[in-house]
């Protein structure tokens, strides 16, 4: 295996994992760090974790297991794969885990960039942009975990690690590679952000970082990198999966709540509301044997508007609320892959992850694009598709062509 990737949550993880794909590199995913060797065909390994909203301390030592595991494999260059919105608060866990992973591989200069223009983010003077206006101002600034609410990366970055945080331009990267190979070599000790714009900026990027050990940023950072190690674009052939489907949505993204209205307007529909799971009101079985009544695949939502979210965190806790639907998003997928559901698609990364722990999944092959940032999956050695969705990717009517693409109708 020649590259190794890190992601902080299985949403990213399936994403970065479809660029590498589409970029020509045999690409796994597996869910969690594993426990045994991978078969030699594979070039690219991208391990799912669950590890960006999680104590800081406990991401840099599941991160380093990853990093060692990876290493062990025969990789020679790591990408520590975030959310293009940059998802984190003033304790980390971005910085935390960059330095504890350059300190691992003994990487002096890390460069960095969480943009990925086809998907609507841009960094620009340092700034992070999506579509046209601050990360600040996009709805992130709301984000019921991790509120993002400083649009400049190199002052996120800056209050997380003990390392000096410094800047590539796009007038360097416009430049080229070797202008931003020379302005990454007067770092010294750093991290380093790099502003993108469009896609030939990343395509710049990745042959600036052919000789890097280690790299942080967004999925699209991918898009230079397989061609580092002789691989060109390939079609990918998939299979689809038949047979009962099933929505799930616990995002709280306007992009996600919008995709939900659309939805519910031609599919049967399920809120899952956190006073009914707080209190256990909710009936786990009385849910899924609905779901299954179902001709049209249901939809099983609990993403609300920001202000019902902030009021449900308000009475009982943010973490414990978030713990709480996620368990139960977790048991769902359990319950209704046993009862025969064989597609399922999940909007919001901490959902993804409930999902996939839930579906006790291990290994995910990778198929074609649903849409940007988000492939169709298989469950290794079971009849089983996927789409992971972070909250804000796809368009209005995303869940139903998802479905699709997952059968094989697209």
């Amino acid at each position: 295996m020649k590259l190794g990737v890190i992601a902080d949550d299985f949403t990213g993880a399936s994403d970065i994992a479809l660029m590498l794909s589409e970029g020509g590199m045999p690409t796994a995913q597996f869910v969690g760090v594993p426990e045994h060797s991978i078969d030699d065909h594979i070039e690219a390994g991208v391990v799912g974790l669950k590890s960006r909203t999680i104590a800081a301390a406990d991401a840099v030592a599941i991160s380093l297991e990853a990093c060692d595991w990876l290493l062990s494999q025969g990789c020679q260059q790591i990408i520590f794969k975030v959310c293009s919105t940059f998802d984190s608060t003033d304790a980390g866990n971005i910085g935390p885990v960059t330095e504890a992973l350059a300190d691992r591989l003994g990487e002096e200069t890390v460069l960095v960039c969480p943009a990925f223009p086809e998907n609507g983010r841009s960094v620009y003077q340092g700034h992070l942009f999506v579509k046209d206006v601050l990360l600040s101002e996009s709805g992130m600034q709301h984000h019921p975990l991790t509120p993002m609410t400083d649009p400049d990366i190199r002052r996120v970055l800056a209050r997380q690690t003990s390392r000096s945080v410094k800047h590539i331009s796009v007038s360097d990267v416009w430049a080229g590679p070797d202008a931003v190979i020379q302005n990454a070599s007067k770092a010294g000790k750093a991290m380093v952000v790099v502003d993108a714009v469009r896609n030939e900026d990343l395509m710049t990027f990745g042959r600036a970082a052919a000789s890097r050990k280690l790299l942080t940023g967004g999925s699209g950072i991918a898009l230079g990198l397989p061609q580092n190690f002789g691989f060109q674009p390939e079609t990918s052939s998939w299979a689809g999966v038949s047979g009962k489907a099933v929505v799930l949505s616990g995002s709280c993204s306007a992009a996600t709540r919008g995709q939900v209205a659309a939805y519910k307007a031609s599919a049967p529909s399920r809120e899952l509301n956190a006073d009914d799971i707080m209190s256990q009101r909710l009936s786990l079985q009385e849910v899924v044997e609905w779901a299954i009544r179902q001709d049209t695949a249901p939809l099983l939502y609990s993403s609300a508007d920001p202000a019902i979210v902030a009021a449900a965190q308000d009475k009982y806790g943010r973490e414990n609320s978030a713990d709480a639907i996620e368990k139960v998003f977790a048991n769902l997928a359990a319950a209704l892959s046993h009862e025969g559901v064989k597609r399922i698609v999940v909007a919001g990364g901490e959902t993804s992850g409930a999902v996939v722990s839930g579906l006790q999944a291990d290994t995910l092959e990778i198929g074609p694009k649903i849409a940007a940032g988000v492939p169709a999956l298989k469950v290794a050695g079971r009849p089983l598709a996927l789409a992971l969705k972070s909250g804000n990717f796809g368009g209005p009517e995303f869940f139903s062509e998802a479905l699709s693409v997952l059968e094989g109708r697209v």
